[in-house]
């Protein structure tokens, strides 16, 4: 078009309803969405808050100044062993496995199209809850063959799901519904197998089947973090394709992703990043179901969010940590907590969702 002195005229610019600026970094232009960046400091600042409040609460208070002198300045006194050696690694503990968490729990509700879908529902907790029970109760053994058992538990039954939900590829709905059977029957058998122990063994089954981030030293905490860290990349890598594949499968192929590889690779990620919590912490519920939906709302993005999604989750379980540990008269594991909150939030998207449809 053009104007009156024969002037091309512009287009009107069009309003998305997002600020987005666009950044040139190394040569590269990227986008950056501003609400979803200022959602994603406010979460790291939380989660940084929560964690500090860790540290200078207990039995044993502290203020922030003998905190930081326990951390940077005396190496040898008893403020040190309380701050760095019992009460940073659960804190640490705490922010990385609530960023698996929901790391996880993005991948798969963007896999299935379906929020109801995480890998409570589909049952890989439960199978790495099979898999670290059959350690402690048929071979009595160390924690690292606890969480070898959870590892082992989870990727199986990632594959058992996998290959029962495959018929020329694989469809969310079919694969929440294998899940949600393959998650039964494991839960029955988790119960028969404590049925079966003796008291003591039960007993310890039983309060590692929680959840709780008790008792988390360095050594546990490191390796698993270290995990976390490893295939929380490899899963950012792959958030491309991932939103690709929400597009549907033939989309995805018109843009040259390969379907069925792409996806195998991102649910083995994903289960991997839950095997790993559970091995470390036993199976805490609900964070990788709530928390993409929550960060999603939050930060108003089109679809989840692996980024927006794991700093959420890691907010989600530092809170929840915080107030098991603080907050109630007696202490209780985190997962009784999560699954008091993740019941609630579950009971209302139900609602929400049924609401929707009519």
């Amino acid at each position: 078009m053009s104007g009156a002195l024969g002037q091309p005229q512009l287009p009107a610019k069009i309003d998305f309803g997002r600020t987005v600026r666009r950044v040139h970094v190394r040569g590269i232009w990227m986008r950056i969405d501003v609400r979803a960046l200022v959602i994603g400091l406010v979460l790291v600042a939380v989660c940084i808050g929560i964690g500090i409040l860790s540290l200078v609460n207990g039995e044993y208070p502290l203020t922030l100044q003998e905190v930081w002198r326990a951390l940077f300045v005396d190496s040898s006194g008893f403020d040190r062993t309380v701050v760095f050696e019992w009460r940073m690694p659960r804190a640490v503990s705490a922010i990385a496995f609530g960023a698996a968490l929901g790391a996880s729990g993005a991948v798969f509700q963007s896999l299935t199209r379906n929020p109801l879908a995480s890998p409570d529902i589909l049952g890989f907790s439960a199978g790495a809850y099979t898999g670290a029970l059959i350690v402690i109760i048929v071979f009595g053994g160390t924690y690292l063959d606890v969480a070898a058992g959870a590892l082992a538990g989870g990727m199986a039954t990632a594959a058992v799901v996998y290959l029962l939900a495959f018929k020329g590829g694989v469809q969310g709905f079919r694969l929440i519904i294998v899940g949600i059977a393959i998650s039964a029957m494991l839960s029955s058998l988790n119960t028969w197998l404590t049925l079966k122990a003796d008291l003591e063994t039960a007993l310890v089954a039983a309060v590692w089947g929680a959840g709780s981030l008790n008792g988390m030293t360095w050594q546990q905490t490191g390796v698993a973090s270290v995990l976390v860290v490893v295939l929380l990349v490899v899963t950012l890598a792959l958030s491309r394709p991932l939103r690709q594949l929400e597009l549907g499968d033939d989309a995805a192929k018109a843009l040259g992703v390969r379907v069925e590889p792409t996806r195998l690779v991102l649910m083995l990620v994903s289960v991997g990043l839950i095997a790993v919590v559970t091995a470390a912490a036993g199976p805490i519920a609900f964070i990788a179901l709530a928390a993409p939906q929550i960060a999603r709302r939050v930060a108003g993005t089109a679809g989840v969010s692996v980024a927006a999604s794991a700093l959420m989750g890691a907010a989600l379980l530092s809170a929840s940590d915080f107030v098991a540990l603080h907050a109630l008269p007696a202490m209780l594991p985190v997962g009784t907590v999560t699954v008091v909150v993740g019941g609630g939030y579950l009971i209302w998207l139900l609602i929400h969702e049924s609401k929707k449809r009519l």
